[in-house]
């Protein structure tokens, strides 16, 4: 009987990896390092252009992350332009890709053919962190003469993933946040049309919403949401706290890519471009009262709610209050227990 411990540990060994084991157990399975009070990443890679670093790519750094990781890795991005699209797989985990700043590191692409195709930036694993750093889908951003189409900036689709000043750059269907839970803090996200979109899960605090007006043909609209939650019963939706909505032109704060699409607007600051109606049905006319559409606290030059449309701002404090609390998203503490 006294071999059982040993076998049990050579088992776990045999599925983990012994490097990540002995980890695992002289940490008390944690996914970072204790130093005193501080929570360090395991490894740090370096990704330097000039070739002074681990890696001269973004996508070469996250290649060599191993699969089925457990352990925070922290990709240290020099500042520059790096002309490449990024692939995060789903098999790996625990990696933070921290920037040289918003305005200094961007990742750049223009694929426009499908809106799955097209992401200069995909997360499908969970357990991922950005930050100080910017993805821009350069096909129709900056203002140029190519067609409108849908181009993908960044497509989200991981759980517990976390972007901390990070930029979103497009124009129609910028930031596609497709699953799972998420938490944008003090990014910026620039589009026109459905420009944030999706059936995540998150939270979006003190964000800088930036409609990109000039670049939409006269006479139309834009639509900052296109929230895609399906059913009465999913959690998913879209919160929007403490949150700038500016820009040029006129737009609709969203519009429902699905019947039950939930979205809020709490304690934000519009300007002029929100249109006095504030939502648009869309395909769903007849069935608006299944939408969550509200705004509370909001203020600024587009914040008056006397024509918004009969159909929104209905939630009563209680619903508002679980919705714009960080437990709507994390009732784990998952958002504290990682190290950046």
């Amino acid at each position: 009987m006294r071999f059982l411990p040993w076998i049990f540990c050579a088992c776990i060994a045999l599925l983990v990896g012994f490097d990540q084991y002995l980890c695992l157990a002289a940490y008390g399975q944690r996914h970072y390092r204790q130093v005193g009070k501080k929570k360090l990443p395991y490894q740090t890679f370096f990704v330097d252009q000039s070739g002074h670093g681990n890696f001269s790519t973004i996508q070469s750094a996250i290649d060599a992350v191993p699969s089925n990781n457990m352990h925070w890795i922290c990709i240290r991005i020099k500042a520059g332009t790096y002309r490449e699209k990024i692939i995060i797989p789903h098999d790996k985990p625990y990696i933070i890709l921290k920037g040289g700043g918003k305005r200094n590191t961007w990742v750049e692409w223009d694929d426009h053919d499908t809106v799955s195709r097209s992401p200069t930036f995909t997360s499908e694993a969970d357990n991922i962190v950005a930050k100080s750093l910017s993805f821009r889908n350069t096909y129709n951003n900056p203002i140029n003469s190519n067609p409108r189409a849908p181009a993908v900036a960044a497509m989200i689709s991981g759980d517990k993933s976390s972007f901390y000043r990070c930029g979103f750059y497009g124009l129609q269907d910028t930031l596609w946040d497709v699953q799972g839970r998420h938490y944008y803090q003090k990014c910026t996200i620039q589009g026109a049309i459905d420009f944030i979109f999706g059936a995540g899960q998150s939270i979006f605090e003190q964000c800088s919403i930036a409609y990109f007006g000039e670049a939409v043909e006269e006479g139309l609209l834009g639509y900052v949401t296109a929230q895609g939650r399906e059913g009465p019963y999913d959690s998913n939706g879209f919160v929007f706290k403490d949150c700038r909505l500016h820009g040029s032109g006129s737009t609709y704060l969203g519009r429902p890519w699905r019947a039950y699409s939930r979205v809020i607007f709490y304690a934000s600051n519009f300007s002029h471009v929100v249109v006095p109606q504030g939502w648009d049905q869309w395909n769903f006319v007849g069935s608006e009262q299944k939408l969550t559409y509200d705004e509370h606290g909001c203020f600024g030059p587009g914040a008056d709610t006397s024509q918004r449309v009969s159909w929104s701002n209905k939630l009563s404090q209680t619903d508002l209050n679980e919705l714009i609390n960080i437990s709507f998203i994390d009732n784990e503490g998952w958002l504290n227990d990682r190290p950046f």
